[in-house]
């Protein structure tokens, strides 16, 4: 245990130490001219996908992703909530690919996300479309 915070203060001193040089040297290129000024935290202004990471977050089938439920005027699929995806009918099944193929391709993804926010699993067969037309809109870009 003693060694752990040891080795944690010391790696605090390291870093200070490092920021330190950092920007010692960062304010002798600033006065001799190499830079205008300091560089600076940017803000990224789109927040819808910043091309920064391999799957952009709008695409993304995660529910971790965002926090935020939104309705496809699919309600009515309210009621399948904590229902396992293999006990859906056939009725119910095409209940869900009616949606599915109601909607744009680009809002699948966002619709995935809102199902499993709302505790509705999609049917296994519709799954499987569903992550192929996935799949097509990711390719795409």
């Amino acid at each position: 245990m003693f060694y752990l915070v040891l080795s944690l203060i010391l790696l605090g001193i390291i870093t200070m130490m490092v920021g330190f040089l950092r920007n010692r040297h960062l304010n002798k290129m600033l006065q001799r001219g190499e830079i205008t000024e300091l560089p600076s935290i940017k803000q990224i202004q789109d927040m819808e996908c910043c091309g920064q990471h391999e799957v952009c977050e709008r695409d993304s089938l995660l529910a971790a992703v965002s926090k935020e439920i939104e309705y496809f005027d699919d309600e009515e699929l309210d009621r399948f909530a904590g229902m396992n995806e293999s006990d859906y009918d056939e009725v119910q099944e095409e209940e869900f690919r009616n949606i599915l193929y109601t909607m744009k391709q680009e809002e699948v993804p966002a619709w995935v996300r809102s199902l499993q926010l709302r505790g509705v699993s999609l049917p296994v067969g519709v799954r499987d479309e569903v992550l192929m037309i996935v799949d097509d809109v990711r390719t795409s870009r």
